[in-house]
């Protein structure tokens, strides 16, 4: 049998026009402004005109750790969503925006799957409404102010050694990683040491994405601190007078996106921060907007739970003052198998002992859902035709141990009908279940002590190891006045651990942490592990090279 693509299904569908996408998220015309027929920003005055208006139920969607086999997140946040609306609820969706480096690399396209797919599919995937450009622009603004800056007189007595902004670029491009620039004599500019970030780990997409208006927005701007003095003292966005420029930059950034799902189900897309070196969820704006127009709002944050839920959880919720009224962990039996040891080619066959022993990755994800931030949680398995129902029942019996129920989710082939059963389950959490919501660390502990909270509360490890570089930056952050700050963890997806080997849920590790910096107009700590690059690479055979565009402006390749 012959399936179709993700791009061919996308294609195949009939949009609704957006001020019909609009009706139903109950947003009036006069807050759109039109990208087309299928596209709208909306203006950030219906939060402030909606400010008495009650929210509605927030679900959160996560997933086991990620593995080759796939787990389908965002595929389930946008079925699940759809088939709450197929059983009657008035719902929305959050959702993040695809990186373009990501999307010529390994993904093809990042907004969904099968038939539970955002469209438009192509223009989601590519320029959108140009809000990663925006990105770019205010971030290479305040680089191209910083260099000027020092080219101009250096009245601020910045060290060029210790310049920790960097450019960054929407792509992945590992030649840029580390570079030298100013060179060919003195008008050219200072030489010294650069590099690139790619744009959804730059902190300018941190700050839009938790910026609740245009002030908050400027003033998380000027904290930004671009490098140190010779004297070791932060120099700061604000001081180098560029916080305003670069708010214009960004003043329709800030919008969040109205786009619909192959079902019409209203959808805010809208920030895109990685989940494995920023904090991985879409933007503040998006899902208060959202819990304001739906009684129920699924979203969705980055990667396993252990990255992304966490970050969500112990980042997003505490600064913007959000509580999960149920969360849906999502995993495969493929993926399952794989963290048991079996290759690839091997997970079609039935068996047991692999997913006995790859299973506790999924119990560990479960377990710290329901007794660390004791929310409501259900398990969602995305159904392969090659699943047995031993191997399902194998699931549904070591969950229903830790009181947590399993539902099959069919969402890929058969849309929101394949969500029913799920929705039903998320309103009987919500309508049934009280969480108490309790964060994995307090603001008050030191900043060592909350990164080893989640290295053993969260990832299941032993303790922590600090190398000496990273004891003197806490130190030095805690002198700052950075110490009540919450931690952002940059670490490997692959692994509750910090090696990307070690798959399941490993026991009896520590996570070595390298390096600890500040993104003071974020508002978090970031903490360095592993080999995580702030620059990705392209893979020997990019995606990119199959995507084309025919005659007519039709795109292909996109998976």
């Amino acid at each position: 049998m012959a399936y179709l693509s993700d791009i061919e299904i996308a294609q195949s569908c009939e949009m609704k026009p957006i001020s019909e996408v609009a009706r139903t998220a109950h947003v009036e015309e006069r807050y759109l402004e039109h990208y087309g027929r299928y596209k709208a920003k909306v203006d950030l005055s219906l939060l402030r005109d909606a400010a008495d208006k009650e929210d509605g139920k927030l679900i959160l969607v996560t997933a086991i750790t990620p593995t080759p086999a796939g787990e389908g997140k965002t595929t389930t946040t946008i079925g699940l969503a759809d088939g709450l609306r197929r059983i009657g609820k008035d719902v929305t969706v959050a959702l993040r925006e695809p990186s373009l480096g990501p999307v010529f690399g390994i993904k093809g396209g990042a907004a969904g799957g099968g038939y539970a797919q955002v469209v438009p599919m192509e223009d989601i995937n590519l320029h959108f409404t140009g809000d990663f450009h925006a990105i770019g622009a205010a971030n290479n603004l305040l680089a191209a102010m910083l260099d000027n800056h020092i080219q101009q007189g250096n009245e601020l007595n910045i060290d060029v050694r210790r310049i920790t902004w960097k450019r960054c670029v929407d792509m992945n491009d590992r030649q840029l990683r580390f570079i030298v620039d100013g060179m060919g004599g003195k008008a050219n500019g200072v030489p010294r040491e650069d590099g690139f970030d790619i744009t959804v780990a730059s902190e300018i997409m941190a700050v839009l994405c938790l910026s609740s208006s245009i002030t908050d927005l400027k003033e998380r701007l000027s904290r930004i601190i671009v490098g140190y003095t010779s004297e070791d003292v932060p120099v700061t966005c604000g001081q180098l007078k560029a916080a305003g420029a670069m708010a214009a930059l960004l003043k329709d950034a800030l919008k969040p996106n109205l786009v619909q799902t192959l079902e019409g189900t209203p959808a805010f897309v809208h920030g895109g921060p990685f989940a494995n070196i920023a904090h991985g969820c879409n933007s503040v704006m998006a899902t208060r907007m959202a819990l304001k127009m739906g009684d129920y709002t699924v979203t969705e944050a980055g990667f396993g739970a252990d990255l992304g839920a966490e970050k969500f959880l112990d980042i997003k919720c505490r600064m913007a003052g959000l509580t999960p009224d149920a969360v849906v962990i999502v995993a495969t039996v493929r993926a399952l198998k794989m963290h048991g040891g079996l290759d690839k080619k091997e997970l079609a066959t039935e068996d047991l002992g692999a997913l006995e022993r790859g299973i506790p990755n999924l119990l560990r994800h479960v377990s710290n859902i329901k007794n660390v931030y004791r929310l409501p949680c259900v398990v969602a398995v995305n159904r392969f035709p090659t699943d047995t129902d031993r191997e399902i029942g194998f699931i549904i019996e070591k969950c229903r141990a830790l009181g947590v129920n399993t539902v099959l989710s069919t969402v890929w082939a058969e849309g929101g009908k394949g969500g029913e059963a799920l929705a039903r389950e998320v309103v009987r959490l919500c309508e049934e279940e009280k969480g108490d919501f309790r964060f994995s660390y307090a603001d008050s502990l030191p900043i060592a002590e909350k990164i080893d909270a989640v290295v053993r509360k969260i990832y299941g490890g032993k303790g922590t190891v600090f190398t000496p570089e990273a004891k003197k930056q806490i130190a030095r952050l805690e002198e700052l006045g950075f110490g009540a700050c919450p931690v952002c963890i940059a670490k490997t997806q692959y692994s509750f651990s910090d090696d990307p080997k070690k798959l399941g849920a490993p026991e009896d590790f520590d996570v070595t942490v390298r390096s600890v910096k500040i993104s003071a107009g974020a508002g978090f700590v970031v903490v360095l592990t592993g080999d995580i690059l702030t620059m990705p690479g392209l893979p020997k055979s990019p995606a990119a090279e199959r995507i084309d565009v025919d005659e007519n402006g039709k795109i292909s390749g996109l998976f």
